[in-house]
Formats: structure tokens, sequence, C-alpha cells
């Protein structure tokens, strides 16, 4: 564990670095061991913060900790960071690919469930009912549209609110991947338009599942790629599964979205340390 909390707390240290991040020489505890505490308290402890403060006061390796609030008013400002951080490790993660093949797809964060909708405070608008097709049921909350390597690590995502077409998420995507990649996908991401733009302006082959009454059908040696390929992505919500709790606490919409990125940046963390070990 030692190893890994100070990986972390380098990385973070060297990325500050290199947005050119300033922060007041009389704070005690540094922006990067802010961004470590998050992040440690997302890989080990649920997400929850008083716990990661308290084992790595306690531990010494955050000898300064700050307190509860002041804590949650410095990840705050610190919050507009993250996404960088996390694309940051994604362009590594291109590099070290060079099949250049990726896959989409959309899992659900789930704010509460449906019958207690009328008591969810977080959020309270109907844009925020999604329906998970392959478990024939309806959620409240969130859903992470993300894009994976083949060996499941992250390199792009978005988060829009439950009923958010999957679909029209495609236009929400960089696709900032080498020319020449491949990206597979479900069949509900049938969208020739998208597919041949990708084409024609990044030589990149998009594919999706057919539907069994495409104007464009597979051979059935694409098919059994899309198959193949497209687990990679459920392997990686299930990471995050793993990772977060089965109800993520919050007091506002913005610290919930906020956990909610902070996984996903803990997931890229996650595969970068088990790949280095």
């Amino acid at each position: 564990m030692e190893l890994e909390i100070i990986t972390i707390y380098v990385i973070c240290c060297e990325f500050l670095q290199a947005m050119n991040h300033h922060e007041d020489e009389q704070c005690r505890m540094s922006d990067a061991e802010v961004m470590t505490t998050a992040i440690v308290a997302m890989l080990s402890f649920g997400g929850n913060y008083a716990e990661a403060r308290k084992w790595l006061n306690c531990r010494q390796y955050i000898p300064m900790m700050l307190g509860k609030s002041r804590f949650s008013r410095r990840l705050n400002r610190l919050r507009h960071l993250f996404g960088p951080c996390f694309n940051l490790i994604g362009q590594y993660w291109k590099a070290v690919n060079p099949e250049a093949i990726y896959a989409i797809d959309t899992f659900p964060i789930p704010v509460c469930d449906n019958i207690r909708i009328f008591r969810a405070k977080l959020y309270q608008d109907e844009a925020y009912r999604g329906y998970i097709a392959s478990k024939k049921r309806y959620f409240y909350g969130l859903k992470v549209h993300m894009m994976v390597t083949q060996q499941g690590q992250p390199v792009e995502f978005f988060i829009s609110p439950g009923s958010f077409s999957d679909v029209d998420g495609l236009d929400q995507f960089d696709f900032d991947l080498p020319p020449g990649s491949t990206v597979y996908a479900d069949k509900i991401y049938n969208y020739y338009l998208v597919e041949d733009c990708l084409q024609a302006d990044g030589d990149i082959d998009f594919s999706p599942f057919r539907k069994a009454n495409s104007k464009r059908p597979d051979p059935a040696w694409k098919r059994f790629l899309q198959h193949h390929y497209r687990k990679i992505v459920e392997t990686s919500a299930s990471l995050v599964e793993q990772l977060r709790p089965k109800h993520i606490h919050a007091t506002n919409s913005a610290g919930f979205e906020l956990k909610v990125i902070l996984f996903l940046v803990a997931l890229s963390f996650d595969r970068l340390l088990k790949g280095a070990t």
C-alpha cells in the first residue's frame, strides 16, 4: 500500500507542476496531498473521505492533514484538475496500445431506487430517470459514457443525466485517437453519419453491432471480433462497481458528480498501479 500511495502522490505532484499550478505558500497541506487523499479514498475506502484522511494521518503519510470542512473546500477548488489528470493517463494508455483497439459503452450510477425518487434531494428532474435495457429496469441518477482500450484502461469519459440517449453521446466523445484505430460498440450506437465522418476525418473505423435490418451488415469474422472486444467495457464498468459503495454519500449534486469523476480517475490509477506491479 505504501508504494501505491507514493506513486499516486508523485503522479499528482508532477501533473500539477506540468500544469503550472500554483498554491499559497502558507498551505500546510499541498494540493498534491489533497488529490492523493481523494484518490486513496476512492481506491481503498469506498469514497469515504473521513476514513481516508484518518488513515493517512495516523500512519504519517500526510501528517498535516486538514479538517473535514477545509479538506472539502480545498478538494472542490481542485475539481477542475481531475479531468485533465484523467486525460493525461489516458494519453499514456493510448501510447501503449499499439493495436489501437477501443470500445465504448455506458453504465448507470444510481442516486436512489425508483421507490425513493420522491425523497431524492440531489436531483429532482425526470431527465435523471434512465432505463437499463440489459436488466429491464429503470434507475434514477447519472449515466457514465466511457471509452476503454482492449486491455480495459479508460481513455475518455463524460457524465450525463440518466435519460440521455447513448447514440446522442457519440457527439460528446472527442475520439482523440490515432489514425487507423478501431472502436467497437453496442448495436444502439448504429449511426451511419458518425461512422462516415470518423472514417473520413480521422481514419477511425467505428464498428458497432449491426441490427437485423441494418443496411450495412457485417461479415461473420467482424461480428466475432465485436463480441470479443465488447466485453472489455463491461469488465471496466464492473471494476468501477467494485470500487464504489452501494450508496455514494454526498450532500449536493456537485459533490455527487465529483465523487463519480474521482471513481473513474481512481480506476485509471488502479490499472496503472497494477500494471506497474
